[in-house]
């Protein structure tokens, strides 16, 4: 119970203090890497947000992880824990997450809106540099930065993001990406206020060497 103004003032105090640390482990551990861990759920989102119309939910989730299956009324997490609930067409959220590898996180305690953490597409190569050979058929589009830009794309990324990896200008990668694009070996969609880039079928070849 509040009393008065000094009570006030004492629990400001009491909260600053773990509020300057965390913005101190924020700004040491985080922020220098925050483009590159921001865009790979992002990529993730954008990736998985066609793919129940394309395989629909059953074939979507263990996609997820193997762990995970639907039987049309059910979402079951393997091993099977003591617990179940009934969402009452309250939803699910998906959530990726750079974080959370191996493991699923699940969250179903009321009044927090169930959310499913998955380990985000591409994990694996969140922190592989790119690559110091281009492969030469990139090269020959012609320009190294712009075979560099179409190597980068492993997973779908945006402007930013690749110009922060790859240590290049937005505005030159967002040139290589158009001129890209309009060969046909990229394409792009938005996703919120971003427009994230991926290879088509034509760009995978010449980017992986094939």
């Amino acid at each position: 119970m509040v009393r008065g103004p000094a009570d006030l003032l004492e629990r400001a105090r009491m909260v600053r203090g773990p509020a300057d640390l965390l913005e101190r482990a924020w700004r040491v551990l985080v922020e220098p890497d925050w483009p590159r861990l921001r865009a790979l759920p992002e990529a993730d989102v954008a990736f998985h947000s066609r793919r129940p119309a394309e395989v629909g939910l059953g074939r979507l989730l263990p996609e997820l992880d193997p762990r995970l299956s639907w039987n049309g009324r059910t979402l079951t997490l393997a091993p099977h824990v003591e617990y179940a609930r009934d969402l009452g067409g309250q939803g699910l959220v998906l959530m990726p997450s750079v974080f959370s590898w191996p493991d699923v996180v699940t969250g179903f305690e009321a009044p927090w809106q169930p959310t499913l953490v998955y380990p985000a597409r591409g994990l694996g190569g969140l922190w592989t540099e790119p690559g110091t050979r281009t492969p030469e058929a990139l090269v020959r589009l012609p320009g190294r930065n712009r075979a560099a830009v179409l190597a980068a794309l492993a997973e779908p990324a945006t402007t930013g993001a690749l110009a922060h990896r790859l240590g290049l200008a937005p505005s030159s990668v967002s040139s290589h990406l158009t001129i890209l694009r309009d060969a046909g070996l990229l394409t792009s969609r938005r996703y919120g206020h971003q427009v994230l880039y991926e290879r088509t079928p034509l760009g995978v070849a010449p980017a992986t060497g094939g």
